[in-house]
């Protein structure tokens, strides 16, 4: 029996290319799901023009700050709502969702953070890495909980840090490993392989008590 097409609410900040990732392995025929909206708290992010230009309904909420984040976060609502969105997923979103959104949507937030969790959370990880003079870096696809980039892990990709690695060069090796591996771990939750249950991630029936790794080592370009 063929599971409908998972509904995804995508939000995004900036240029929006793991979106763009998604939106585009759904539109193949890739995954099966389908983007129903994105949202965007950045007036002008590039995002917006490249999901209006895949025919996605795009919908700017302009964070107001700290002190506005209910009415943010119930502006939020209502669009996914509306959209009928299953599962919301975060692409380069920058704003920190309230414990008690998440709370209310467990088991239905992802997020990729670029890094190899839990090292680096938060900003400027390619720097950091490269300041601590890490040999391995990646990135890491998570269930979102009240911890910031601190929800279980699903999937991570893995590279090694080349000499003379910039900031730039880095971020950008990494980056080509998320349009990997974020609709790969959409799939497997659009193809019922991946789910939340006991408050965990469980594939392919099992508890995933530690994350599955893609080694990206052998590409060092």
């Amino acid at each position: 029996m063929s599971r409908p097409p998972l509904r995804l609410g995508i939000l995004i900040s900036g240029r929006g290319s793991n979106m763009e990732a998604i939106a585009r392995q759904c539109r193949e025929g890739r995954l099966n799901a389908r983007v129903v909206a994105v949202l965007c708290d950045r007036p002008g992010a590039a995002g917006l023009h490249s999901a209006r230009a895949l025919g996605i309904d795009t919908h700017l909420i302009p964070w107001q700050g700290p002190t506005q984040r209910p009415a943010f976060e119930h502006a939020v609502d209502s669009v996914l709502a509306a959209a009928t969105a299953d599962v919301i997923v975060l692409a380069g979103f920058m704003r920190i969702l309230s414990p008690q959104f998440v709370a209310a949507r467990a088991g239905r937030i992802l997020n990729i953070h670029p890094s190899l969790l839990p090292k680096y959370t938060g900003l400027h990880t390619h720097r950091r890495v490269l300041e601590a003079g890490e040999r391995k870096h990646g990135a890491s696809v998570h269930f979102v909980t009240r911890e910031l980039d601190g929800g279980p892990l699903v999937l991570q990709s893995r590279i090694e840090v080349n000499p003379g690695e910039t900031e730039e060069s880095l971020s950008a090796r990494v980056q080509a490993t998320e349009h990997i591996i974020y609709p790969r771990v959409i799939g497997w939750l659009a193809d019922g392989r991946l789910v939340w249950r006991q408050e965990r991630p469980w594939l392919d029936g099992r508890p995933l008590d530690e994350p599955l790794v893609e080694d990206f080592s052998a590409d060092r370009n």
